[in-house]
């Protein structure tokens, strides 16, 4: 009588989301909150659909300069010194994808360092603050959005295969690797968030590819209080079978979660091509698949790896990545867990914080980068 009752439960449940879903086809858009010093014409650009790559591109043209004043360290970083480079390639699925780079403009690179950025964002925005800072200090910098991410054509945020995004990433950077200027350099993964599992399943792709990588809150698993209870997971693993598309999964709102510092967490909607609506339902389940795939694999991890995580991170598990630095096979391996920090160790805390892991991560890529040249 019980499994009878648990079935209907789960199949009305069922029922519910699917009618929600049909219901989210036909909902228009909700309007985003005005943001300070700006106008009616670049509101208007603000408020269209931004599911497809045109809208963010023409978002992100005319709020660059504007996103770049703002009041926050990253964005205090000089520019001169460095040359800066963007483009749009088509991938060999046929997808154009935007990528940037930022290298010393009088001096070779000391190493080249491959970002991976977190879920719903983009490298335009706080990656461009920090991509400047590591490229002052010497290093090459190389960053692309993924395919439905930032400017990169596809469906916003909606991930049909992690396994396919991770093949993108490499895809891309080989490109970048075979570059006769930078082929004899150290290259090193780096991957915030999300990114932390890009980065980490780039190298169980290719074990012997990287000289190390440097993990920021990587996403090994997903904190326990983001991820619905077990029953609403099986239900949404269901649905997503049925649309896999629709923005129904249930989420905490990830600026709260993630920026301790409240003056940057009010800034996070100048971020305009960032993804804020609830995750795509098939999203979901790939990267709640790909999380319990590399729990289960951390002993496989054999490169020199940095781990840097907030003891107080509510969005990714601290936990895990002390038992990636405890399983990892790797004998050059380091982790450093900052006392209150929360999850956006380089976006979303004070100053003084943000400047501090700055600092761990340089000494450790120098330490990795000795006596390289072009």
């Amino acid at each position: 009588m019980a499994l009878k009752s648990s079935n209907l439960l789960r199949s009305h449940l069922f029922d519910g989301f699917l009618s929600r879903g049909r219901r989210e086809k036909r909902k228009v858009m909700a309007k985003p909150v005005r943001l300070k010093g700006v106008d009616d014409e670049l509101q208007k650009i603000l408020d269209a659909n931004m599911d497809e790559a045109p809208a963010r591109r023409r978002a992100r043209e005319a709020f660059k300069k504007f996103q770049l004043g703002i009041d926050h360290i990253l964005f205090k970083t000089p520019i001169d010194g460095l040359k800066m480079n963007e483009s749009y390639q088509v991938n060999s699925r046929g997808l154009e994808i935007f990528s940037k780079s930022w290298l010393p403009k009088t001096s070779c690179p000391k190493a080249m360092v491959f970002f991976c950025h977190g879920y719903g964002d983009t490298c335009t925005f706080f990656v461009e603050g920090i991509a400047r800072k590591l490229a002052l200090c010497g290093y090459g910098v190389f960053a692309m959005d993924y395919p439905g991410f930032g400017l990169s054509e596809g469906l916003h945020c909606y991930i049909p295969s992690f396994d396919r995004l991770v093949d993108y990433v490499i895809e891309q950077y080989s490109k970048v690797k075979e570059n006769p200027e930078f082929r004899t350099l150290p290259s090193f993964l780096f991957g915030q968030s999300m990114g932390g599992a890009v980065a980490l399943k780039v190298h169980l792709k290719q074990p012997n590819a990287w000289s190390g990588a440097c993990l920021v809150a990587p996403m090994c698993k997903i904190a326990d209080d983001m991820v619905p209870p077990w029953i609403v997971q099986q239900i949404l693993i269901g649905v997503a079978n049925v649309l896999p598309k629709q923005k129904l999964v249930p989420q905490k709102d990830l600026a709260e979660a993630a920026f301790r510092d409240i003056k940057k967490r009010e800034l996070t909607p100048y971020n305009v091509i960032a993804y804020k609506d609830k995750p795509r339902l098939w999203t979901a389940v790939e990267m709640l698949r790909t999380t319990n795939e590399i729990e289960k694999n951390l002993e496989k991890v054999s490169l020199p790896i940095l781990i840097l995580h907030g003891e107080n991170d509510a969005v990714t598990d601290p936990s895990v990545s002390r038992a990636l630095y405890e399983k990892a096979r790797s004998s050059d391996k380091r982790i450093i867990i900052y006392k209150d920090a929360g999850h956006s160790l380089l976006e979303g805390e004070p100053d003084d914080m943000i400047l501090r892991v700055f600092s761990d991560i340089i000494s450790w890529l120098d330490e990795h980068s000795s006596n390289t040249a072009c």
